[in-house]
Formats: C-alpha cells, sequence, structure tokens
C-alpha cells in the first residue's frame, strides 16, 4: 500500500501508473505534471468535505470558513452537541447537519476510527467510511486520496474525473460511476495518481479548475423554475414607421 505524502510520492507514483498504462503517456503530456493536493484529516477533514457535498467551491468554503470559526478548537463532541438552529445559521443544510453530527457521534462512540482507517488499503477503507451516515463514496474516496494520501483512492462518482476521461481515453459517452470503477482495474495500485492526472487533464482541455465535482445524487431531482418572461414594451422610432421591439 502506498501514500502520496510528498511530490516526490506523486511523480514516482505517476512514472510507474504511465508504465502500467502507456494510454496515460499523452495525456501527462498535455497536462503536465500535475501538484500533490492534500487538505487535513481526522473529523474536520471528513466535515470539510460534507461542506462541499453538492455545492460550488466558492459556497463550500464560505461555510467551512463560518463552521471552523464557530467552534475552535474544532471537536467531534462540540459540533455533535450542538444546537441545530447554531448550525444552520452557519449555512448548513438539514441534511449536513444530520450527517456532521452522525459523523460526530460514531467517533465519540468509538464506532469507527479515523487512525485506523489511515492505515487500511483503499476499498476496506472506502467500505468502512460508507457504513457511516452521512458519508456516501465520493465523500470517502475524497477524504483518502486528500486527506490521507491514499494512492489507490478512486472517486469514481466525481463528474469533473469522468469527463476528464472520456476525453483522454475517447469514449463514446462519460461513463458513470459503475464504469469508472472497471475502467480504473487497469491502474491499480495507482488509481489515486490517475485521479490527480485526471483533474490536470480537466483543467487543461476544458480550461476550468479540475476541482472535484460531486456526481449528481442518482434518484435526485433538481427543482427548476420557469423562466421569468421579461415584459418586451414597444418604443415608437422616430426613424421608421411602425414599432420595433426593445432589445
Amino acid at each position: 500500500m502506498s501514500f502520496l505524502h510528498t511530490e516526490a510520492d506523486l511523480q514516482a507514483g505517476m512514472a510507474l501508473l504511465v508504465a502500467q498504462d502507456p494510454r496515460l503517456a499523452p495525456v501527462l503530456a498535455k497536462s503536465g505534471m500535475p501538484a500533490l493536493r492534500r487538505r487535513d484529516g481526522g473529523y474536520a477533514g471528513l466535515c470539510a468535505i460534507v461542506c462541499g457535498q453538492q455545492l460550488s467551491t466558492a459556497s463550500a468554503a464560505a461555510i467551512r470558513a463560518r463552521l471552523f470559526a464557530a467552534f475552535d478548537p474544532f471537536h467531534h463532541d462540540a459540533v455533535r452537541l450542538a444546537r441545530t438552529d447554531k448550525l444552520k445559521r452557519l449555512g448548513l443544510s438539514a441534511a449536513k447537519i444530520k450527517s456532521v453530527k452522525a459523523i460526530g457521534k460514531a467517533i465519540a462512540q468509538g464506532h469507527i476510527d479515523l487512525n485506523t482507517i489511515a492505515a487500511m488499503d483503499a476499498d476496506k477503507a472506502h467500505d468502512a467510511l460508507t457504513a457511516l451516515h452521512g458519508i456516501g463514496p465520493w465523500t470517502a474516496d475524497i477524504y483518502l486520496l486528500f486527506c490521507l494520501g491514499n494512492a489507490d483512492a478512486w472517486p469514481a462518482g466525481d463528474l469533473a474525473l469522468q469527463e476528464a476521461a472520456r476525453i483522454a481515453l475517447r469514449l463514446n459517452e462519460r461513463p458513470d460511476a459503475k464504469a469508472m470503477v472497471k475502467l480504473a482495474e487497469a491502474w491499480r495500485p495507482w488509481r489515486g495518481v490517475a485521479a490527480h492526472l485526471l483533474w490536470a487533464y480537466y483543467h487543461v482541455v476544458k480550461r476550468r479548475e479540475g476541482a472535484p465535482v460531486q456526481a449528481s445524487v442518482p434518484g435526485k431531482k433538481k427543482v427548476t423554475r420557469p423562466p421569468v418572461k421579461a415584459k418586451v414594451k414597444a418604443k415608437t422610432s422616430n426613424k421608421r414607421n411602425g414599432a420595433t421591439r426593445g432589445r
């Protein structure tokens, strides 16, 4: 089992990954060597990822900042015992409040040990994390990759990774999470390195930040509102007869 703790770790893993799958050589040539991304782990790391579920980067960052400022030091007991209305004022939805409280309770009651998770292989750690309320596959894999540096973590449900894989491997359609799991089998034990590569590639080809973006939750419908029709006022033109529509 390997970890990505330093840039040198990522570079060594990248060399082995590309040797293992030469299809990725032109992907690396276009993207360049990606930078290693790491975040703090533990309960704070999990809460930070929960804050980012189904939100824009800016919105998630604002909520995280308010949450960590409200609890200093940030501890699972303080958050799980906090009043719901206090957490709501910080911008957390009811679902996310339930999640951060449930994770805090699981840690407090010894149902999960995040230090033990850090020593597990990617698949076992994924299963242990997703057994908790509020931690889905995407959250678990992002935690393993960014907070723990697990070199084989694979966020198969990540939208940016799916799109990058479609373009890089010239697939007919964007693969879903199930297809991404199958696709990445050839990259074990360096699937986390492949994720870093594909995010960097996404940034280059799409000219957007190649940040982790959770794909839509299956079965969850987006609420759409009908477009508001602007009232068009006719104005009289002095240069020609008849009315012209305001633009």
